[in-house]
């Protein structure tokens, strides 16, 4: 049964923004959750918090009349149940049945595709004159970086699906979008560098990620290591630093924000494989080892360091944003303080599964497949997985 064949409930229910639950989330409230899709679906992607608790009961169950007793006596009688599901119809037929038998209940408005919608902006509190901010997108940790100077922006690691938001963020504070630069070939989402290059932006590819076989490389303007890019008063130095691809390549911005793409996160370093494969990944671990030790902790211990992706292992700085300074993390991850070998070995033990559709979207990314926004966008729907599992790279 498609969302559109869904029973009009005979009672009103209450919609919930998806960015109203977020806020929700951050302000500690609790929450509850009653998820209406498949068990796979919701093990793999579902919306998760130390104040959230889900309970999974797929549609169908009271679509054939009503679930198990004991299905509701697990729902809360004293606060309100949130409905989710794919795009926000089954929901709000389970959250119309529930409160036909008394409870309180609303249902999330367009489901995890509009809580996929979700993205925040949060500035760093760096030593820059410019101002750099964090965009988080929390259903799937990817993460992008806007920085602004004078009237000058750039954007590192745009996603296709949020490209007005940077230009109108941009002009909000009194800049123009220059550059949109990407810092590898991404496998967990459609890039929007191409899409903002059409609309007249400068767009930078690091050259070695174009050596992947970028369709479109006339377009862009390629990157080799220590290029500089002027962005009003500040430069953004181009820092190359493979390992998680073999282009992979991070941003130093005005001497005080690392931007490390995939190569290194604030709780995690990039897993190896999603290149070369399994075959590669011992090479590639290596190469990352090399990039990490000698290109990206050889900065001074103050560089704050931005990466690509959070996890749920991840915390937050005190300014709100997924980002730690080089110092920190030498202290806290253990990754880093090891040998060449004992790096190696982790990065390989218990790598996650691979990102939803990674290979179409390095695909659509090189230029060798097309997508149109909606099929791009659903392509990346999910976590991102592009991570080292987090569980053994930080100290207790």
């Amino acid at each position: 049964m498609s969302d559109s064949e869904f029973p009009t409930p005979d009672v009103d229910v209450e919609g919930i923004e998806p960015e109203t639950l977020k806020e929700s989330i951050d302000a500690g409230e609790e929450i509850f959750l009653l998820d209406n899709r498949v068990p796979d679906d919701v093990e793999e992607w579902a919306i998760e918090g130390e104040n959230v608790e889900v309970l999974n009961v797929p549609y169908f169950e009271f679509l054939a009349g009503e679930p198990d007793e004991e299905v509701f006596e697990q729902l809360p009688d004293d606060q309100q149940i949130v409905t989710l599901c794919a795009k926000g119809e089954s929901s709000e037929y389970v959250a119309g049945q529930l409160i036909e038998r008394g409870y309180d209940a609303a249902h999330l408005e367009n489901g995890m595709q509009g809580w996929a919608r979700v993205f925040e902006y949060k500035e760093i509190d760096a030593d820059s004159d410019a101002t750099i901010a964090q965009y988080q997108r929390p259903s799937s940790g990817c993460m992008s970086y806007l920085v602004v100077s004078g009237d000058e922006a750039a954007v590192v690691d745009p996603l296709r699906a949020f490209t007005d938001t940077y230009q109108q963020d941009a002009r909000a504070l009194g800049a123009d979008l220059k550059y949109a630069i990407d810092t590898h070939v991404h496998a967990d989402h459609v890039s929007g560098v191409r899409a903002l290059a059409d609309e007249g932006v400068e767009g930078i590819l690091p050259a070695a990620a174009v050596e992947r076989g970028v369709t479109y490389d006339d377009a862009v303007t390629q990157a080799e290591d220590g290029d500089v890019f002027e962005v009003g008063d500040v430069d953004i130095e181009t820092v190359f630093t493979p390992g998680h691809t073999s282009g992979m390549t991070s941003y130093l911005v005005d001497d005080a924000v690392l931007l490390t793409g995939d190569g290194l996160f604030a709780e995690s370093v990039a897993r190896p494989d999603l290149e070369g494969g399994d075959e590669g990944a011992p090479d590639a671990a290596r190469q990352l080892y090399e990039s990490l030790q000698e290109r990206v902790l050889a900065h001074d211990d103050s560089v704050i360091v931005g990466g690509a992706h959070f996890s749920d292992a991840a915390e937050t700085a005190d300014d709100g944003t997924y980002t730690a300074t080089i110092g920190e993390l030498k202290e806290t991850m253990d990754a880093l303080t090891m040998d060449e070998d004992e790096f190696v070995e982790l990065v390989l033990s218990d790598m996650p599964p691979r990102p939803a559709n990674y290979e179409e979207v390095i695909g659509t990314n090189l230029g060798q497949e097309d997508q149109t926004d909606e099929e791009a966008f659903e392509l990346e729907l999910g976590p991102n997985n592009c991570a080292a599992s987090s569980d053994a790279m930080t100290s207790d």
